[in-house]
């Protein structure tokens, strides 16, 4: 009997442990989501991570009007799409060369989540206006949405200072990559795919697509080692490089200007009689002239008129030649007309320093900045 007892006894504490080793296993098992657990679920748990590290998207701001949409807003897009926030002016080269990119993005990728929205801040009065805003997004061939910020409201919440600047939202609403002014198309590309594939994991998508580096037509390339020129504005507010400014008083008046022997490199010297303004000098006189000294392969002039003004453009004392022409320069002459951005020179990627003149045969010009590339 007492063998007996021994025995049982000892297989009872064989079980207690037994039982107690797989009591302690199970509570330190790793909780693992469901397979079927929703999709909210997923966004707060990944989302309640990325609010340690990332900043949430700002809201659109007192639009001004919206192009290719009806109203949009971030917040119907946040736990839908990945959003990319462009901020953009039409006039302005460095945002004109990155349009070719967004497009080709929009395209590729709008059906699978992508959305992109441009946030138009305008530099210049004339941005303002959506007729003109409409037409170079028609020029431009832009699909995506646009959006009129013209009080600068949107650029303000987001912080923003630059021309352009390409702001990335998750899926989850959170800021979690940006990339100031040209560039850096590749790596924006990627994590533009890095964030659909997380977007497709969050909505229980199992098609994940590939990193294809796009390469889209119409790219203007430059080489920024060699250009030699800063932007020049002729408005009074920046005026730094007019070379023959006569008094303080023309800053805000009528003056009438003559080009010196010289004008210095980097510097720009009008003739004739012009009005600077804050933000441009307008020609008052039935003939006047622009002389640059620069240092690029291309030279646009931001310009127009309310009504069209002919102007010869004449390279280093020649009139310019169609090797050297800009896109809208035809055997030599521009009309300025609508308020654009105009191609004067384009040199083919030959950078180097050279003067031009604007020989402007009818008032009414009005002149905003020069800008290379």
């Amino acid at each position: 009997m007492m063998g007996s007892y021994k025995e049982s006894f000892r297989l009872l504490c064989i079980l207690i442990l037994i039982g107690g080793s797989i009591l302690f296993l199970e509570s330190r098992k790793v909780s693992v989501p469901d397979r079927n657990s929703t999709n909210s679920d997923i966004k707060t748990l990944t989302g309640s991570g990325k609010a340690k590290q990332y900043v949430s998207a700002k809201e659109i701001s007192t639009p001004d009007g919206f192009i290719n949409t009806d109203a949009i807003s971030i917040a119907d897009l946040i736990g839908k799409n990945v959003i990319l926030i462009d901020f953009w002016t039409y006039s302005c080269i460095n945002c004109q060369r990155t349009l070719p990119y967004l497009n080709a993005w929009y395209e590729k990728y709008a059906d699978q989540g992508l959305e992109i929205i441009g946030i138009h801040t305008p530099e210049f009065d004339f941005e303002k206006e959506y007729a003109n805003v409409e037409r170079a997004v028609q020029k431009f061939g832009i699909k995506y949405p646009i959006v009129l910020d013209n009080d600068y409201s949107t650029w303000q919440a987001y912080k923003n200072q630059y021309w352009p600047r390409k702001y990335l939202i998750d899926i989850d609403g959170f800021v979690v990559y940006d990339h100031i002014g040209e560039g850096g198309y590749d790596e924006t590309e990627a994590k533009i795919v890095a964030l659909l594939n997380e977007r497709n994991r969050a909505l229980g998508v199992t098609n994940d697509i590939r990193t294809d580096t796009t390469a889209p037509r119409d790219v203007s390339s430059v080489d920024f080692s060699k250009v030699g020129s800063p932007e020049m504005y002729f408005g009074s507010t920046r005026i730094q490089y007019l070379s023959n400014i006569p008094a303080q008083a023309c800053l805000s008046d009528v003056c009438t200007y003559n080009t010196p022997h010289v004008v210095a490199f980097n510097n720009y010297a009008l003739d004739g009689v012009w009005s600077i303004e804050p933000e441009r000098a307008l020609l008052k006189s039935t003939h006047g002239s622009i002389t640059l000294r620069f240092s690029a392969s291309k030279v646009n002039l931001v310009a127009g008129s309310t009504r069209p003004v002919k102007a010869k453009v004449y390279l280093d004392g020649q009139l310019i030649q169609n090797n050297s022409e800009g896109a809208h320069v035809t055997d030599g002459v521009v009309i300025f007309n609508t308020y654009d951005l105009y191609n004067l020179v384009d040199l083919r990627g030959n950078y180097g320093e050279h003067t031009l003149r604007i020989d402007i045969l009818d008032t009414g010009l009005q002149a905003f900045a020069f800008t290379f590339g």
